[in-house]
């Protein structure tokens, strides 16, 4: 009897493993090993020698019928340090895997006419082991036969095969708890009000390695009036809140070499994208910080919601170097407007990692016509007419801003930052206003703790303590300097229901508000909720 016939009576004794044979081996391995744990799978790599399976004792027989499969065949796969697992013995349905896959590979040696090199002793091993793993195998074919119709019911109902979906939902309960006068007018603004931030973003990929992100978002969440920029939220609208669906941002990344990420902004540019913040907090508003001052120093706010180019490269793993221009009237053709003759800020940072617990970013923003976003009203005077209050005076200003940014992890559920900013702008134009031109000096500093996985893996709890922008001298008549100084307190507690839904509490506390002692302290609480798909 040739060994085709011995083989085929093998298959018609033992029905229910080779019912399995469907299943390549190397996949049977990674299903069995995901169904047994939930710890991350790592990459397998192919086992030439029985003996480098540390996990399987050379005292069983079952090693002396891997030694067989295994050099003979090369059938069944390991992890690159000689284990399936690593840190457990192999249990018997990971060997009924690894089984299933040497039975696949005898099957492809005698479907491909070499049955001579399957010898008859292993077919007789290979019996012997499909009944003493005969129910471990017809289980794995249940659980193989699940997962394949688990997955055909994904491939036929799947978004796209190039894109996917991606959501948020941020909705904030606000109000303003402790003001009464901010430069001499009551603060109105004391009901408790609900915005929401909804933002769905398409990534596409048409190479594996690129991303097209096209973000569909809507925004009616609102800072209050408290007659002052400081202690605005991070999830709120810088422009008019609305409920309508608009284009937040559209950009294309695409790796240049093995170092080198290229990014093309359509619009709706945030330096976060291209640009490392070193700060644990920046969270964009969804999560981290609930403060636009906490989230990260204020001259990065100088370089958004545009259209440009950023590049990032790295220098291996301790140094990175970013660059970016982006144009916030690029698509404007007017007289003041497109790419490079209207509104824009550029950025250029050197962000150095030493450790995996410590990096330093040092960081220079040039822009022209751009706000701060944060801080006093004499730190964003552009849209101030001095007496009067906000009104958009279109008075050309261009400024220089050096940023210092670090952050160090003193142990893994402590990590300790902080930066400072130095902005100083100058008035291109005199205008009735300002009637001549001048400079203005400006400062940010902050400190910011933060406790990653707080009370329960996912968790995190938060500390800022800072000085919004400050002007600390001015040349312009008509803006003085600011009198005193105004500190923002913050804390909150970001807890993580599930993998989807978060709470975050948190309070605002400013000190002087608008740097200026004679006014009222303001207390600021918020209620977050974030939801993710």
């Amino acid at each position: 009897m040739n060994k085709r016939k011995i083989f085929l009576k093998l298959l018609l004794a033992s029905p229910l493993a080779f019912g399995a044979l469907s299943v390549g081996g190397k996949a049977a391995l990674a299903q069995t090993d995901a169904m047994a744990s939930p710890t991350p799978q790592k990459k397998m790599a192919q086992v030439t020698s029985v003996s480098q399976l540390s996990d399987v004792q050379t005292t069983s027989w079952a090693f002396q019928a891997l030694q067989s499969l295994v050099e003979r065949y090369g059938c069944i796969a390991g992890y690159p340090n000689g284990t399936y697992r690593g840190n457990r013995a192999l249990t018997r349905y990971e060997f009924a895997a690894g089984l299933n896959a040497c039975l696949d590979r005898v099957n492809e040696l005698i479907a491909t006419a070499t049955s001579d090199l399957v010898t008859k002793d292993d077919l007789a091993t290979l019996q012997k082991l499909q009944e003493e793993f005969s129910a471990e195998l017809a289980t794995l074919r249940g659980r193989t036969d699940a997962l394949e119709a688990r997955t055909a019911e994904l491939e036929a109902n799947q978004f796209s095969t190039t894109t996917k979906l991606e959501g948020e939902v941020v909705a904030g309960l606000t109000s303003v708890l402790e003001s009464d006068q901010v430069n001499g007018e009551d603060v109105e603004d004391t009901n408790a009000a609900l915005g929401a931030r909804v933002r769905l973003d398409l990534v596409t990929s048409f190479t594996g390695k690129d991303s097209l992100v096209t973000r569909l978002e809507a925004n009616n969440a609102v800072n209050p009036e408290i007659g002052t920029l400081e202690g605005g939220l991070s999830f709120a609208t810088e422009d008019d809140p609305s409920a309508d669906v608009e284009i937040g941002t559209l950009f294309y990344e695409f790796p240049l070499g093995k170092s080198t990420d290229v990014y093309a902004f359509a619009t709706g540019a945030e330096p976060d994208e291209f640009v490392d913040t070193v700060n644990i907090l920046d969270g964009d508003g969804g999560s981290g910080s609930i403060s636009a001052f906490g989230t990260r120093n204020p001259i990065y706010y100088q370089v958004e919601e545009g259209a440009g180019l950023a590049v990032k490269h790295e220098f291996g793993e301790k140094l990175e170097v970013s660059l970016g221009y982006i144009g916030t009237t690029a698509s404007d053709p007017g007289e003041d407007g497109g790419l490079f003759n209207g509104d824009y800020g550029a950025i250029a940072q050197v962000t150095f990692k030493p450790s995996d617990r410590f990096k330093v970013g040092l960081t220079y923003v040039n822009a022209y016509n751009q706000f701060l976003t944060t801080g006093s009203n004499s730190a964003n005077f552009r849209a101030e007419l001095p007496g009067v209050g906000f009104q958009d005076i279109d008075t050309p200003v261009s400024s220089n801003s050096y940023g210092l940014q670090a952050s160090v992890g003193v142990t893994k559920n402590i990590v300790l930052g902080g930066w400072v900013g130095y902005t100083n702008a100058r008035n291109l134009s005199t205008s009735a206003a300002f009637p001549d031109r001048g400079d203005v000096d400006i400062w940010n500093w902050a400190v910011t703790a933060g406790f990653p996985d707080l009370g329960k893996k996912g968790n995190l709890g938060g500390i800022v303590v800072g000085m919004e922008p400050k002007v600390t001298d001015s040349s312009i008549d008509g803006l003085d300097e600011d009198n005193d100084t105004s500190l923002h307190l913050e804390a909150f507690y970001q807890y993580r229901l599930n993998d989807n839904i978060s709470i975050t509490p948190g309070v605002i506390w400013l000190t002087a508000p608008d740097h200026d002692s004679d006014n009222d302290d303001i207390v600021i609480g918020t209620l977050r909720t974030t939801l993710s798909f």
